[in-house]
Order: C-alpha cells, then structure tokens, then sequence
C-alpha cells in the first residue's frame, strides 16, 4: 500500500465522519470459538449463588453482578441484576474477536463493559464495519460486529437497511462527476481499502482506469475480509488438505517452508504457501493467533477454563478456509501495492466543492426509532 507523503490527501475520518471507538468488553468468557461453550459457561455462572457467582463474573468497575442496565440494541437479553437472573443463555451472536477471528458472544450488555449501543442499532445484513487497526493492515472491514480491540469503527451506514451512507456529503456525486462514471458507499470504502495508508490518509485520483482498477481489487478484498456469500477457494492443485489426521487436541502449531505444510502436533495440512503463514497483523502471524485463541487454557476456576476437549471437524474446516482466505488475500495486497496511486483529488479540492469539511451533524449517530428497546428492569429506554 501507499507510504507515507505530504501530498493533501483527504483523511478517512472526514471522509467516513461517524466513527465509534471500539467495544470493551472487560472480561474474555462471554466470547468463545463455539456457541456451545458460552452456554455452558453461562449455566455455570448462573448456578452458582451469592459471593460464588460474583467471583465467577469477573466484576470491574463498570460491571458487576448487581449492575442495572439496558438491552443491547436487537437483543432480548434480560434486564435484571445477573445476581438474581436465571433461565437460558440468550442466543450468542458471530463477531470480529481479533483480525481474521471469527468467534461468538453472549450479546447480554450485563456482561459488556461498554458495548456501544449505537453500534447495535446499525448492524444488520446490509452493514459493513470498517475498523482502522493499529498494526498491520491500516484498515479491516467485516460484517460482523467487531468486538477486537483497535482504533476507531466507522460503519459503510448510518442507518439499517444499507441507508444513509456514512461518508461526506456530495463524496459519490463528486468523485462520479470527476471520473465520468457511478460511484457507489461500497466503491469508495472498496477504493479506501486499497489506497490507505500507515497515516490514513486516502489519497483519491481522477483516473477512470486507475480508480476502476482500485475499487475492483478493494471489492476482492471486501470480499474475502466478510466471508459472505461463495466461499474462497485456491486454484485445483493448490487447496489446502488434511494429509494426517489432526489429533484430538492439538497443542501445537509448526509450519515446514520447504514443505508448505502446517504441522499441529502430529496432524498436518497442506499445501499451506508461505504467504498465508507469513501473514501478519502487526508482530503476530495470524494463523498462530487464531490457532492459539482455540487451544489456550483458561485460569482454573475460571469461566474461560470451560472449553471443549476435543477438535471438532468444524475447526478443521475453518483453519482450511483461513488458509484459502490469507493466501488470496496477500495477492490482492501484492497488486495494490503496485499501483501508482497518487493524490490527484486533494483535501484542498474537496474543501472547495464544499465536500469538506463534514459537518458536526455528520459526525454523530443517526437517531434510530425503528424500535423500542428495554431499559433496566423492563423500563422502556427513549432514544
């Protein structure tokens, strides 16, 4: 991707004005690679009485058994203290837990520290998150909401139902008068994924070739970050397989360069090219990270320590696709970074036609009254 210049490139955050700062959840167990996990897990916690289930909980100074909060925007999570729940687990939902990290959560706000409600309120099959990521890749983009911890979430839109693009007013209609084509909220986030840089700035050109060019790379790119619809695969001959059978319980995870294989104890898959083992977010492999989230051990005693003892053939399947996922994906980054892409449209320009700056309005959520939702103790919140 681009380095670093002086050159008046206009800055994501006025390019995309609403962001959110990231989720904190304040404690791990209400996330697992598995919803069976957190059921269980959450029958554990409710079982226990008094000062056993306080302890179990995990409490902060945001969070505590005796809490009084509001439904999480969507969900039907209860209301009343955890001290005195009882009943089912409510349905765990699929989240971004760390870059290229799929898991699920407990969507109750009693377990979340903050869990940005406004967020909530947008998230739906339309949206996609762009979530700025401090190492690594200057910018990620899922469907799901990202619970990681990183820099600022800018949702694609401000309202359900793929409305309200969260992006400056007039963006599209300028860029497409300047380029002579349609511009669309996803062709300007597919462009910023590929035209980012370290300082995100965006820098944006005029070239119809180059921007088509760059908005086609950013929608594969889109495309493999959210995993939505076809699924990924590598060209015959070199899809990743299970040579050996993978162990009950893996504990270890070695890659074999010469080989392109992936060893987890005496299991091994491949072909695995070095590409996909080699790709990182910040100092971290990303496969290593994903393997070591689903075979850690929690502290005993704790509710993380509940998981489960075996590898299930679901596991295998996702590493399987991760693999497919990363190696595409590094080839997509080798040709963005083999652009020429230089700042034709500057922030200057874009303050001229009065794209910018956004204005405050746009920098704040949307009033969303397509529901109601429930306030501590069965209230009714208004929003």
């Amino acid at each position: 991707m681009p380095g670093v210049t002086h050159d008046d490139a206009p800055l994501l955050a006025d390019l995309m004005p609403w962001s959110v700062a990231p989720l904190r959840l304040g404690r791990g167990w209400p996330t697992a690679p598995d919803p069976a996990t957190l059921k269980t897990r959450w029958d554990a916690l409710l079982k226990a009485e008094g000062p056993d289930r306080a302890t179990l909980f995990e409490p902060t100074r945001a969070r505590t058994v005796h809490s009084a909060v509001a439904q999480l925007p969507g969900q039907p999570s209860g209301t009343d203290p955890l001290a005195d729940a009882s009943g089912p687990c409510p349905a765990p939902v699929r989240v971004l837990a760390a870059p290229f990290d799929e898991q699920w959560l407990i969507p109750d706000h009693r377990l979340i520290d903050t869990a940005r409600p406004e967020l909530w309120r947008v998230a739906d099959g339309h949206q996609v998150f762009a979530v700025e990521s401090p190492e690594g890749m200057p910018l990620l983009a899922t469907s799901l909401l990202p619970t990681l911890r990183g820099g600022r979430i800018r949702p694609l839109y401000r309202r359900p139902g793929g409305t309200e693009p969260n992006l400056a007013p007039g963006l599209p209609a300028f860029l497409a008068d300047r380029l002579g084509r349609g511009v669309t909220p996803p062709d300007v986030l597919a462009w910023a994924l590929t035209a980012i840089r370290p300082d995100r700035t965006v820098p944006l050109t005029d070239d119809p070739g180059l921007w088509a060019r760059g908005v086609e790379l950013g929608h594969r790119a889109l495309w493999l970050l959210r995993r939505d619809g076809d699924r990924p695969k590598l060209p015959g001959g070199r899809r990743p397989y299970v040579r050996a059978p993978l162990p009950g319980r893996p504990l270890t995870i070695l890659y074999d360069r010469e080989e392109e294989a992936l060893h987890l104890d005496d299991g091994r898959v491949s072909p695995v090219p070095p590409e996909a083992w080699d790709f990182r977010t910040g100092e971290a492999r990303v496969l290593e990270a994903w393997f070591t989230a689903r075979t850690q051990q929690g502290e005993p005693g704790t509710l993380s320590a509940i998981a489960p003892t075996t590898w299930p053939q679901r596991l295998t399947s996702e590493l399987l696709e991760l693999i497919t996922v990363l190696s595409l994906l590094a080839d997509v980054r080798a040709q963005q970074a083999a652009l020429d892409i230089r700042t034709r449209i500057t922030a200057t320009d874009l303050t001229t036609a009065g794209v910018l700056p956004p204005s405050e309005t746009s920098r704040k959520p949307a009033s969303i009254l397509e529901h109601t939702e429930e306030g501590p103790a069965g209230q009714l919140t208004l929003l």
